[in-house]
């Protein structure tokens, strides 16, 4: 199991938060099991490497105040112009207790519908899984090699025996191959949006005038 350092973080006020983030060091807090609300910091870069070894949904080892919590990542935020971690929230957990989490739907192999001419389609890309901690999935796995051309694979094709459960109903359409569209209804499609973005420009003269 993946472990991390925190360190407490007592100023909470803006210039500090700031000054933990020029220093790589990512502003926290810790609530759930057995833990009252702290607030922490930890490395970005540590963070980053525990995250790529246990996955999204991965069990942590938290050293906090010098004792080790397991906890889970709740949520963190990411700011993409800065392409940095602002802030995280990690929960902490009863390893007996289950818990509900999305799960990523991973796709392998390629539909024979595709040599076909058909276009594989993936409605929902996450389930919701019930499990204890350590019986989570990182993913779930979908092979879709045999599904031809109107074929679909829902979520009770995937139900397994597994430690967990999935919440999502059985006729929740995972992946599905559709038939390639023929050039008629392609044509129609664009002659419908030639004809809508006219009529829109007709509204926008009359408005106008």
């Amino acid at each position: 199991m993946a472990k991390l350092a925190s360190a407490n973080r007592e100023a909470k006020t803006r210039s500090s938060v700031k000054q933990l983030r020029n220093s790589g060091q990512v502003p926290a807090v810790v609530y759930g099991y057995q833990v009252e609300n702290t607030s922490v910091s930890v490395d970005e870069v540590e963070f980053i490497k525990v995250i790529r070894e246990v996955g999204r949904n991965g069990v942590i080892d938290l050293d906090l105040n010098g004792e080790t919590t397991k906890v889970m990542v709740y949520d963190y935020q990411f700011d993409s112009l800065k392409n940095q971690i602002t802030h995280i929230d990690f929960v902490a957990i009863n390893m007996k207790t289950e818990v509900t989490v999305d799960v990523t739907i991973e796709i392998t192999g390629e539909a024979v519908g595709v040599n076909e001419g058909g276009i594989v389609e993936q409605p929902i890309f996450e389930v919701e899984v019930t499990a204890t901690p350590d019986n989570i999935p990182e993913t779930l796995v979908v092979d879709v090699s045999d599904l031809g051309i109107g074929d679909t694979l829902y979520v009770s094709d995937i139900r397994t025996t597994g430690n967990f459960t999935i919440e999502n109903e059985d006729d929740e359409a995972l992946v599905t191959v559709v038939p390639p569209q023929k050039e008629e209804e392609l044509d129609d499609e664009e002659s419908e949006e030639s004809a809508e973005e006219s009529a829109e420009e007709t509204e926008e003269e009359s408005s106008q005038e």
